[in-house]
């Protein structure tokens, strides 16, 4: 059994967006904060906050909160060549692996025994903003702590590319 969602950046990372599922209901929102400094919040229909997600001040880090604000994961860029890896390490769940080949948009999040437990692609067009499709395997990570982590390795590129291109 797997849950397939759909969710999108914004133009300007700011302003909100609708989280899909596979069946195009509407199952909660993105809340893209501000173009200027990368964070988002995961909101459930009722507009609550289920995770957040954010670079703290001065950090190369993307933090996820849980619904009550307190810290629950931390995602990090690994280098390695021809390939974009990634580190989750999700509080009290362990660490997961973010590897994708170095064209693709196609990316794989793996537990420590390298079973696959979620997936997820950027399936929009070259100039159009990143929309995602995540499908979640995982019974120990949920919907919404996975698009926060999805948002944050779309924040990390989207950083890494403004400082290449200065």
């Amino acid at each position: 059994m797997s849950d397939v969602l759909y969710f999108a950046d914004n133009f300007f990372s700011s302003g909100r967006t609708e989280i899909y599922n596979a069946e195009k209901e509407v199952v909660g929102e993105l809340d893209l904060k501000s173009a200027f400094s990368a964070s988002v919040d995961v909101l459930n229909n009722d507009g609550s906050i289920m995770a957040s997600g954010k670079f703290p001040f001065m950090g190369n880090r993307w933090v996820v909160a849980g619904k009550e604000g307190e810290d629950i994961g931390e995602l990090r860029q690994k280098w390695a060549f021809f390939t974009k890896r990634f580190q989750y390490q999700s509080l009290g769940k362990g660490i997961f692996s973010i590897e994708s080949e170095a064209f693709s948009k196609e990316y794989t999040i793996l537990d420590d025994q390298g079973a696959v437990i979620c997936s997820f692609e950027r399936v929009s067009g070259f100039f159009s903003t990143p929309a995602y499709k995540l499908e979640n395997f995982s019974e120990c990570l949920s919907n919404q702590e996975l698009v926060t982590v999805v948002m944050g390795v779309n924040a990390i590129q989207k950083r890494n590319n403004a400082a290449a291109a200065t």
